[in-house]
């Protein structure tokens, strides 16, 4: 197995000590997380594993978006903000304006974006311009890529989510998405709602896709081996983000999650791990 310090990318440089507190179990004898959607199932999976193995170990885990979580570590009520995308640059800032430190962020497990269509649609695969297309509102019925005659109705995360910022920035390329996109608030609830309408498109972690179809893009199907091997071409990272460099109880976590048995349960529940591990 690698060593865990080869597992752990500290994406920004500890510049020195606070004049404001941060939340630490010392404090409260509670790991607080929260952040992203599309890791709840695997930050609470995490947790309650590791809860099991330690039985000292007190930990509470909440969703809301990867921008709620950024939020509250900024805030300094949260230890561990689990987000889908990196800080930005705003973010960063204001983290250094408030504890004289730009973050570190820890790699937990590797995800990837499907396209998610009704089971009825015919369609099977899509191209990245099509999609881009689709999502800004420059194609806007499903027979322009070989489907029925019936109008595109595209649906989408609200803006605090990572998943959200991700897409626009990685497949829309920046633009906006289209002004008659519906915004279904959460991961789960975005599924459900494409599973009834058969107009529908949207984008899912690859967790959630339960009652929808698959599309593939660029003629590429989504699956583990596709996202491991860089040939699927939708796919990204998932992060731990700490104030400053975990120490104590948080870094005990975050080195077992980062472990053989984190990456186990990552795998386990449907994420790719960082690793293969025995």
């Amino acid at each position: 197995m690698k060593k865990l310090s080869s597992l752990i990318i500290v994406l920004f440089m500890f510049l020195g000590c606070s004049s404001h507190s941060v939340l630490t179990t010392s404090d409260s004898h509670i790991l607080r997380i929260k952040g992203s959607d599309s890791m709840l199932l695997l930050v609470q999976r995490l947790a309650d594993q590791y809860m099991v193995t330690h039985s000292n170990a007190s930990i509470s885990v909440e969703g809301g978006g990867s921008g709620i979580g950024i939020q509250a570590l900024i805030n300094g009520s949260i230890d561990i903000c689990a987000t889908s995308r990196p800080l930005s640059t705003e973010e960063v800032q204001r983290l250094a304006q408030r504890y004289r430190s730009i973050g570190v962020s820890v790699l937990c497990a590797k995800d990837a974006l499907s396209i998610v269509v009704h089971p009825s649609n015919p369609v099977q695969n899509l191209s990245m311009k099509e999609i881009k297309d689709i999502f800004t509102g420059k194609m806007t019925r499903w027979k322009e890529v070989g489907g029925s005659d019936n109008p595109i109705t595209v649906y989408g995360r609200e803006s605090n989510s990572g998943t959200f910022l991700y897409f626009e920035e990685h497949v829309l390329l920046g633009e906006e998405y289209s002004k008659q996109s519906l915004v279904v608030p959460g991961a789960r609830a975005l599924v459900n709602a494409i599973a009834q309408d058969s107009t529908a498109i949207s984008y899912s972690t690859f967790l959630y896709t339960d009652h929808v179809k698959l599309l593939s893009v660029d003629g590429v199907a989504l699956t583990t081996e596709s996202v491991r091997n860089g040939t699927y071409p939708i796919t990204r990272y998932l992060y731990f983000y700490t104030v400053h460099p975990p120490e104590g109880e948080i870094k005990k976590f975050v080195d077992w999650v980062v472990g053989r048995e984190g990456q186990k349960i990552a795998k386990m529940n449907g994420y790719i791990p960082l690793y293969d591990g025995e």
